[in-house]
């Protein structure tokens, strides 16, 4: 991969919905590197309770406030959308042992193949909150105010009524 004077990571996954841990994470990247992108992974496997556009709409609102921070989607091995984009670095949080466990395998395929992964603990104010237990949580009723940002709250209460 082609040295630069910028210095760019990707916060990947799914985000379905992003909340204040995910934006916790995308924040310190921001402090540490001079563009990150947001890569929103394409799994036609697997079905959100969002869309994709969705998902990045809420993501791009959330981020606003960092002018470093970009947001995208890939679909496929992530290095290979690393190396498309000059991207040198994967920043990842982990909230616990069972993340990293599972992580640290990725990032040493990850290395192999030509990127290297850079791992962050967790705000502990986070270390619980995951997207699947947000929309637990909101499915059957609960709130989820002061877990995810005001727009996807709102979002997240839309699009489970228009289930129902």
């Amino acid at each position: 991969m082609a040295k630069s004077g910028t210095r760019k990571a990707v916060c990947p996954g799914s985000f379905d919905p992003v909340t204040f841990g995910h934006l916790d994470v995308f924040a310190r990247a921001a402090e540490q590197y001079d563009h990150v992108t947001v890569a929103v992974l394409q799994n036609s496997t697997k079905a959100g309770l969002f869309t994709m556009e969705q998902r990045i709409e809420m993501i791009t609102e959330c981020v606003k406030p960092y002018p470093n921070i970009v947001v995208d989607t890939f679909k496929g091995l992530l290095v290979d959308y690393c190396k498309g984009n000059g991207i040198s670095a994967i920043f990842k949080g982990l909230r616990a042992v069972s993340d990293f466990d599972y992580e640290l395998q990725m990032a040493q395929m990850n290395s192999r193949l030509g990127v290297d992964t850079l791992f962050v603990a967790t705000n502990p104010e986070y270390s619980f909150l995951s997207s699947s237990i947000v929309k637990e949580i909101a499915k059957f009723g609960g709130d989820v105010a002061g877990l995810v940002p005001d727009n996807v709250h709102e979002a997240l209460k839309a699009q489970l009524n228009a289930k129902s």
